[in-house]
């Protein structure tokens, strides 16, 4: 028997099917092992000892571990194919590891799309385990523990904080900078003039661009007033210009890119298009065989293979023709581009998406849609536009209108349904020196805008394009953030809490060079260069603490305790005073002499009563409730009476299963708490029961008591 360790039990089932009944593919879940917890200051990591780790099996993982052993003992040949990037080079050292494999010896697979194809030429070309990806990854998660573990405590302590992290810390800073710039936004009023020009029945609509050669700038009414009075009746069109427009084709999604188009298009989160990526590529069944869909979603390079091009270039020559054949290289480029994958193409440009539709849920067609798309369209041909600029001229003042009309659609023909619709401005026939008279001109008062929110594709934009982390880790940074409850989400704009920009001040006030960008991102560029094996792990661990441990010494000492916030109220038990603590749950009252005094202040139910009703079946007051379809008002006396009405006034009909008790119905003898009502079965069957049920399970049947 040969075995096969993967990392998702979805992706084994997809894999066996492709292979021979001799292999058996086992997944592994994830990660199998992390840092332990113990040690000195709970970091799992010996500072005194080379930064030497402790690893324990991961939580839930221990069954798995046994599974995985008793594998491994009957197998004659073991295969780690966990995923192709730098954390899945560690799940492989690990599962070595723990499995007692030789990692000098023990083949690893790598794979970049779960095809027939591409499995069985990981097979035919396995290579070892890259320590130098492990001894990459380990740094980082060192590093992480390190001041993660530190710097959360201190916030923890100092200012009930939950956590703070080399990548998310960063991340939070540049959303509460945004946040600032627009708080402190100061709007500046700026004018426009439009015009309206005729010769016979010709119109054409213009803006006021310059003035004898300059851009002209309008920053008041008066000024506007000024040039309007000055503005001739009649202006001469002193320039036709038509120039060509090449618009060229996006490059194939990367992670980051993907992941922002999805949100803008679908209001998909990071999270969620990494979730629906994550199953098209471990596979789907198709027509009775499983694929995988896509390439590997994790990845920040442009380029795509050979075969990939070749066969989009068939395919596009067929579907469209020749002329739609555009470029066919893309070169990676670019800062902090790892470049150890394709970009995120389909596997197979024949199974188009119209094909495979039946196949899949909702958001897997659209998501498969969009980088079947981008792919394909990439490798077409630009578009070309005729852009028509005409200069209408006067008292050295100068209109400017424009139009465009599309030549060639080029890529427009696959990807065009995605892109903004563009509003087209037809100009009529038109010859220089022809005269225009005015028949109205507008001046319009405008305001500058701030900044705009960001949102959660535009967070990860961010983190591409200054290097802050991953492609793994985008998504996760900004689930944190928001579990954290340092971020909120107010209709798609990311909003900082009081909470987490009390965090970045005391980060930034202490910790200033651990919160900038650029240590951010040249930590990434180090990690990379361990990965290659230019830079020495525990070089970059050591320089990394002597200059972390001493800033944290100073933070710990002289950063101030925010007190709990007093609520003007006394503890009952003890007379001290109560005060705002925090819990995972929420916000609570309790007492300040914690842990002396255990004192927590119950939160009262406020009842709102409906104002002017009553009960049309018993008289009392009807009641503002809650359920999962909604909200309504019953009776203050349920379950005596269920009367319900909707917010509209309407009675709601109590469903034929509810149970109506009447006010005269014996009470139960077993429980004395219910009453005896009459219940239907399942069967139709009716019969005489507790109302207490299934607290009590008290029947009465045939004048016989059946308990």
């Amino acid at each position: 028997m040969k075995l096969i360790i993967v990392e998702s039990p979805h992706k084994s089932s997809t894999i066996a099917k492709f292979l021979p009944s001799e292999y058996t593919v086992l997944a592994s879940k994830g990660h199998i092992r992390d840092l332990a917890s113990t040690g000195k200051m709970g970091l799992g990591v010996d500072i005194d000892n080379d930064f030497k780790p402790t690893y324990v099996i991961s939580e839930g993982k221990k069954d798995v571990v046994t599974t995985l052993k008793k594998a491994v003992s009957k197998a004659d040949e073991v295969y780690l194919a966990t995923d192709p990037d730098r954390e899945g080079e560690a799940i492989s050292w690990h599962l070595a590891k723990v499995l007692n494999l030789d990692t000098d010896k023990t083949k690893r697979l790598e794979f970049h799309e779960i095809t027939k194809k591409a499995i069985l030429h990981s097979l035919d070309n396995p290579r070892v385990i890259d320590m130098n990806l492990v001894k990459s990854q380990e740094t980082r998660r060192i590093i992480d523990r390190l001041m993660g573990y530190r710097l959360s405590y201190l916030l923890q302590s100092k200012i009930k904080s939950k956590s703070a992290g080399r990548v998310q810390s960063v991340v939070l800073k540049l959303i509460v900078d945004r946040e600032k710039s627009i708080k402190d936004f100061k709007p500046a009023e700026y004018w426009t003039i439009e015009g309206s020009f005729k010769n016979l029945d010709r119109t054409l609509q213009a803006s006021l661009v310059s003035y004898r050669g300059d851009n002209i700038k309008i920053e008041n009414e008066k000024q506007a007033d000024e040039i309007l009075s000055s503005l001739p009746d009649s202006f001469v069109i002193s320039s036709i210009k038509n120039t060509s427009k090449m618009r060229n084709p996006n490059p194939p999604f990367i992670t980051s890119t993907l992941q922002q188009e999805a949100y803008s298009l679908y209001h998909f989160s990071p999270s969620k298009t990494s979730s629906v990526a994550q199953k098209l590529y471990e596979g789907k069944d198709i027509g009775g065989l499983s694929t995988g869909l896509i390439t590997y979603m994790r990845t920040d390079s442009v380029r795509l293979s050979d075969d990939f091009v070749s066969s989009c270039k068939d395919y596009i020559k067929k579907e469209y023709g020749e002329q739609y054949i555009g470029n066919t290289s893309f070169q990676s480029g670019g800062k902090n581009v790892q470049d150890a994958h394709e970009a995120i193409r389909p596997t197979d440009i024949s199974l188009t998406p119209d094909k495979i539709k039946k196949y899949l849920s909702k958001d897997e067609y659209q998501l498969y849609s969009l980088i079947f798309d981008r792919a394909l369209s990439s490798l077409m041909s630009s578009r070309r536009d005729e852009l028509t600029t005409v200069i209408l001229s006067g008292n050295d003042y100068c209109f400017q209108t424009s139009s465009s009309k599309t030549c060639f659609d080029g890529f427009y023909k696959v990807y065009g349904k995605y892109m903004d619709a563009e509003e087209k401005k037809v100009l009529p026939e038109l010859r220089e020196n022809e005269i225009f008279t005015v028949s109205e001109m507008n001046k319009n008062q405008h305001f500058t805008k701030p900044p705009l929110h960001y949102t959660e594709g535009k967070v990860v934009k961010l983190m591409q394009e200054n290097g802050i982390g991953r492609p793994s880790t985008y998504a996760p940074t900004i689930s944190t953030l928001l579990s954290h409850e340092y971020l909120e989400n107010q209709k798609g704009s990311l909003i900082p809490t009081s909470q987490g920009e009390l965090t970045v001040d005391k980060l930034v006030e202490f910790f200033p060079k651990y919160m900038s960008e650029k240590y951010t991102s040249d930590m990434e560029n180090i990690l990379d260069e361990i990965a290659a094996g230019n830079a020495d792990g525990l070089s970059v661990l050591r320089e990394f603490w002597d200059g972390f441990i001493s800033l944290y010494n100073v933070a710990y000492s002289t950063m101030e305790k925010v007190a709990p916030v007093e609520v003007g109220r006394n503890c009952p038990n003890c007379g001290s005073p109560l005060v705002i603590r925090k819990s995972k749950y929420g916000d609570f009252v309790a007492c300040s002499n914690y842990p002396k005094c255990k004192y927590v202040e119950k939160e009262e139910k406020k009842i709102e009563i409906l104002e002017g009703k009553k009960c049309p079946r018993c008289g009392g007051d009807l009641v503002k409730r809650h359920s999962k379809k909604g909200s309504f008002y019953g009776c203050i006396n349920y379950p005596k009476c269920n009367y319900m009405e909707g917010t509209d006034g309407k009675e709601i009909l109590v469903s034929k299963k509810e149970t109506v008790i009447p006010d005269d119905a014996p009470v139960c003898p077993k429980c004395g708490k219910g009453k005896l009502v009459e219940k239907t079965s399942r069967f139709g069957k009716k019969f005489i029961a507790c109302s207490n049920y299934p607290k009590c399970r008290y029947i009465v049947k045939e004048d016989k008591k059946k308990e």
